[in-house]
């Protein structure tokens, strides 16, 4: 059994940002922390059975809402890729400080390009864990600015057109703020969002991960292509493994789906958390 304890603390911005700590019924064997998906929250239901299971396993989960998005404070217009990685830096000192050190790092599509360019700067972390995420973060702004449809939208957007030069030619550079459509809500993003997703070089943070790296994505993923997870693998160096999700969609919609997400990941991860 698992208890989950909700809990907060404060963002690189100072916003209260809402969390969830999975604990297993007994004292954990490591502690780990889960960065979510684009415009999603820590209630997802794949980040919920990725905590529980985990925690049946003897693995503490944290996982929380970034800034602008749950129940955490601020405006998600007013976020960027870089502050999320902030937030993820201070969700990893609040681990370390009120429970235990952050020894996994776990992140779902851009939350993995997000715990990508953050785990180097977490010393306490002895093991990375991407699924479903994007070996460029630029690799988002082509969803977010395309006008084509997609079924599954939980992690893409469709361009809605903030202005009417954006609208006209398609180019969100010159819009102050766009508008996206995603999952049946629009959210509006600065152009600083965007530009900041162009400026982190990925192939520059994987080499420099100095941990060991587990890539796990489903091949029929509809928002981001498997060939994105074989360049993440491709690019890092050893020890790393890569686990095909047969079956699964890209936000590990189903719990069966989840739950093996999780075996793979307590299994692997034992190697180098204990």
């Amino acid at each position: 059994m698992s208890r989950p304890l909700r809990t907060s603390f404060r963002g690189a911005r100072g916003h209260r940002l809402a969390a969830i700590l999975d604990m297993p019924d007994r004292e954990p064997d490591t502690h780990a922390l889960f960065a979510h998906c684009f415009t999603c929250t820590k209630d997802l239901k794949a980040a919920h059975w990725v905590g529980r299971a985990l925690a049946e396993r003897g693995v503490a989960m944290l996982r929380f809402d970034f800034a602008g998005l749950g129940q955490s404070e601020g405006e998600f217009g007013e976020t960027t890729l870089s502050s999320n990685v902030e937030d993820l830096l201070s969700a990893a000192e609040y681990l370390r400080t009120e429970h235990g050190p952050p020894r996994l790092l776990i992140g779902h599509s851009l939350g993995g390009v997000a715990t990508l360019v953050a785990a180097s700067r977490i010393p306490d972390a002895r093991a990375v864990c991407t699924i479903a995420s994007s070996f460029q973060a630029a690799h988002l702004r082509q969803h977010l600015l395309s006008a084509r449809g997609r079924k599954e939208r939980s992690d893409a957007a469709r361009w809605s057109g903030a202005t009417k030069d954006t609208a006209r030619t398609g180019d969100a550079g010159s819009a102050e703020r766009i508008d996206v459509k995603i999952a049946g809500r629009v959210f509006q993003l600065r152009r600083g969002f965007l530009s900041d997703l162009e400026h982190h070089d990925m192939t520059g943070h994987i080499r420099a991960l100095g941990k060991p790296l587990l890539v796990l994505h489903a091949p029929g993923d509809r928002v981001v292509e498997i060939a994105q997870a074989e360049r993440i693998f491709a690019t890092a160096r050893q020890p790393k493994a890569f686990v095909a999700l047969g079956g699964a969609d890209h936000l590990l919609g189903r719990r069966e789906d989840a739950e093996h997400a999780a075996r793979l990941i307590q299994l692997w991860a034992s190697r180098y958390c204990s």
